[in-house]
């Protein structure tokens, strides 16, 4: 159908499950995006929910259901029906036509959902699932569908020059027909029909029979859509392949014809940078790349409705892969000299170069292996020592010999991290820092010299993936997080902060290029990785190394995105609420330079603005005292004039409420009481905790819970609601002064501050700081809450009319 269109996009990948209405199933494997097709033949997005499969009444029948993922509501309800053709297609599709101009697609975010839906529909139509089709795709009539069933087989034209043309009509008119494919492959296959036809392909070449040639093509194509192993065999054999190549060239499209063999025998050279000795294994090779250049080269990009007509010759690949890497791995010798030649130092340049792409190439032909093969693989690798080698082979001088090295080095990590820190933490041992792995792949990440850091981007990725304790191992008599940890504070992490340290001796940065920027990011970004799963070890680093302060250094940056990188750093330590970090953070005055760079952003509404504002409504809703005292203290009259937002004034409310309460201990005692009196202690901000005491009513108290012994009621009364009274009239005394202030800032414009920042000499003026506008708090409390939902006070024992309150 040349009218088809694209397939629709797949659902984008995202983390964590995602909540279904009604509790059904909450894991990705059914998230699903619906597409329908409008009438430009494009595809439209109807949102994304989760599918399921059920029995529904109203439509009397089986149903596919898909319901929104934000508020369940129904974004498909499709009866399946017996005669619908389904097409699964590229493993995470389901294509089918609803009515005559209606087309629907669902796109999965995950195999595992597709295969599982489209079980339950070959179900219902009594399909086998392993056929990626359930129906024909084009309506035939009774009298064709009965001829089909009642002939025994397809007769071919007799092979002769003359009929070509016959011969691509006929099989061009059974592509459409599952039934008519099969019968054209049986009797293509019986009658050794292929090598016919690539015999009248030598006499057309050799007439100039244009024409000819181009049935050929259509014929040789329409072939290969038959999607049949027992052909390909044939075509592919060493006998015939050069001969389907030649077949190919000849398409009518084209004004003048492909040079594919000639390319294939002339330009394309097989280079054994180890002598295979294996006849069989070598030619699977050369067919293994000539078929590769098939599929990507030959054959015209496939339509959506001919993607999964090409499947088995993916398989064919994907298998012959397999065997050679099989082959490969048991062949001792062989791998034993790969090994050996890598990392002699006698080797030619052009030698190893060779050697090391073609040991990338066999690790990625390893990809296709199952998870055990590839386990296998692997053991076979290690055993032969390719760490070591790799170690020798980063160390050269030749960028290209270091870049693929680098590439397979990443394979290793991506499949099995224990294993190379197993091993880095093993030479350790033996050798000195300037030389580990792990030093190797920084030191190459820090000399990267592509002007985008490609190559610097997949190494920090790969360190991100060997620091992280998510994939660490824990056994009963080790943990692998605390040795590998140690070991990397120990040995690695000078070398990785290197570059931030040598960049930050003064106020600002000393190299602000472009690429220095980009590298200093990358750092950054890892470090504030760390700063989230590393805990102490990082915080002894950042404290005793004063990295924070030299971080800070950045926010100078002429680069927006490393000033950002450097306010998100300072964000997720903030973020921790660790006690430690916020005093370093007020010893060494590290709000500063993000004030200085607030100051400097002047009124522009952009991220460094936002972000930065974002970072002290933090420290106003979670409430952090420390931090609050600090910036109210010393930065007040800079930041005072900000009245574009209420955070600053709302952080100054909070710390008068801070010292209101230490002059006035009583009052914070009364608190105190107030908060200990639940018995349960939740996530609520204390602004709600303290709503809902006021607002419950006698009768929605907790079962059991008193407020006071029954026997003792009358007594303490009058004495318990006569503070409490006071402090009720305070409080909304208090209120009513906070919007009393809030009211008379203007909401509306921005205006720059007109105070210009002068620090004391006292203060550091070099230090810097970082946040991220992520992690952006929910639901701001009220401005003037008291107190803090983190530590409850304690009663006061000089209130003796409170003894009497009790909590369950």
């Amino acid at each position: 159908a040349p009218d088809q269109p694209s397939a629709p996009p797949a659902v984008a990948s995202q983390s964590g499950g995602c909540g279904v209405a009604g509790g059904r199933m909450t894991d990705t494997r059914r998230r699903v995006k619906v597409y329908t097709l409008n009438e430009d033949r494009q595809w439209d997005d109807r949102g994304t929910g989760h599918v399921s499969s059920c029995y529904v009444e109203r439509l009397k029948g089986m149903s596919l259901l898909v319901r929104a993922e934000s508020d369940g509501s129904l974004l498909l309800e499709s009866k399946i029906n017996p005669n619908t053709a389904y097409q699964k297609q590229q493993d995470t599709l389901i294509v089918w036509s609803e009515a005559e101009n209606y087309d629907l697609a669902l796109s999965f975010q995950e195999k595992a959902g597709c295969d599982e839906i489209w079980e339950k529909i070959c179900q219902v139509q009594g399909k086998d699932p392993s056929v990626d089709i359930t129906q024909d795709l084009v309506d035939e009539s009774e009298e064709e569908r009965f001829d089909d069933m009642s002939s025994p087989g397809l007769e071919l034209p007799s092979c002769e020059l003359s009929r070509l043309e016959e011969i691509a009509e006929l099989v061009a008119s059974s592509l459409p027909s599952p039934l008519r494919r099969e019968k054209l492959a049986l009797a293509l296959e019986n009658e050794g029909y292929i090598k016919k036809l690539l015999e009248i392909f030598h006499v057309c070449e050799d007439l100039e029979n244009i024409e000819g040639l181009h049935h050929l093509y259509e014929i040789i194509k329409g072939i290969f859509l038959l999607n049949r192993t027992a052909l390909f065999e044939v075509m592919f054999s060493e006998e015939c392949i050069m001969d389907v190549i030649g077949c190919l060239e000849y398409d009518p499209s084209l004004s003048q014809s492909r040079k594919h063999r000639e390319f294939l025998t002339k330009t394309a050279k097989f280079k054994e940078v180890i002598p295979i000795s294996d006849p069989e294994l070598k030619q699977k090779i050369h067919q293994t790349y000539r078929v590769q250049y098939i599929q990507d080269m030959v054959l015209p990009t496939p339509s959506v409705f001919e993607e999964n007509m090409l499947s088995t010759l993916h398989s064919f690949i994907f298998f012959n892969k397999v065997e050679i890497v099989g082959m490969l791995q048991e062949d001792e010798k062989f791998l034993t000299d790969l090994f050996a030649q890598l990392t002699d130092e006698a080797t030619d340049e052009e030698k190893r170069q060779e050697l090391v792409n073609f040991l990338k190439e066999f690790c990625a032909f390893s990809q296709t292996l199952q998870p055990q093969h590839r386990d296998a693989f692997f053991k076979t690798l290690s055993n032969m020592g390719i760490l070591p080698a790799l170690e020798v082979i980063l160390g050269m001088d030749d960028a290209q010999v270091r870049s693929a090295a680098t590439d397979i080095f990443s394979y290793l990590v991506e499949y099995n991290p224990s294993m190379v820190r197993e091993f880095v933490m093993q030479e350790a041992q033996q050798n000195d820092d300037d030389i580990l792995l792990i030093n190797l792949i920084i030191e190459h990440m820090i000399c990267d010299t592509d002007p985008e850091l490609g190559g610097a981007v997949l190494l920090m990725g790969l360190l991100r993936t060997l620091v992280d304790p998510e994939n660490m191992l824990a056994t009963a008599n080790k943990t692998e997080k605390t040795e590998f940890l140690g070991f990397f504070y120990k040995h690695c992490m000078h070398v990785l902060t290197a570059p931030l340290l040598a960049n930050t001796t003064e106020d600002k940065p000393s190299k602000d290029d472009f690429q220095t920027a980009q590298l200093l990011a990358l750092i950054l970004e890892l470090l504030t990785f760390c700063v989230e799963h590393h805990t102490y070890h990082i915080k002894n680093y950042i404290i005793n190394k004063d990295i924070l302060r030299r971080v800070l250094v950045l926010m100078a940056s002429k680069h927006a995105f490393l000033a950002l990188c450097a306010l998100r750093f300072k964000r997720k330590i903030i973020g921790l609420k660790d006690e430690f970090y916020n005093r370093y953070i007020m010893k060494s005055f590290l709000f500063e330079p993000v004030v200085k760079a607030f100051l400097n952003n002047g009124s522009r509404y952009n991220l460094m603005n936002s972000a930065i504002i974002e970072m002290f409504e933090f420290i106003r809703v979670e409430d952090i005292k420390s931090l609050t005292a600090h910036v109210i203290e010393n930065y007040w009259k800079a930041l005072e004039d900000v009245d574009y937002v209420q955070t600053f004034k709302g952080l100054k409310l909070r710390f008068e409420q801070q010292r209101e309460r230490q002059d006035n201990p009583k009052l914070d005692s009364m608190r105190s009481i107030l908060r200990n009196h639940r018995y349960r202690r939740d996530a609520r901000t204390l602004e709600d905790e303290e709503e809902m005491w006021f607002n419950t009513d006698e009768d929605d108290m907790e079962d059991g819970e008193a407020v006071v012994p029954p026997s003792d009621k009358p007594k303490n009364d009058e004495d318990i609601m006569d503070p409490i009274s006071k402090f009720m009239e305070r409080k909304k005394l208090k209120e009513s002064e906070e919007k009393e202030v809030l009211l008379k800032t203007n909401l509306s414009g921005r205006q720059s501050p007109s105070f210009k920042l002068s620090f004391s000499s006292g203060t550091k003026s070099n230090l810097t700081s970082q946040s991220s506008a992520s992690n952006l708090p929910g639901s701001p409390g009220s401005p003037g809450s008291p107190g803090s939902p983190g530590s409850p006070g304690s009663v006061s024992k000089s209130t003796s009319q409170m003894a009497a309150i009790t909590t369950k």
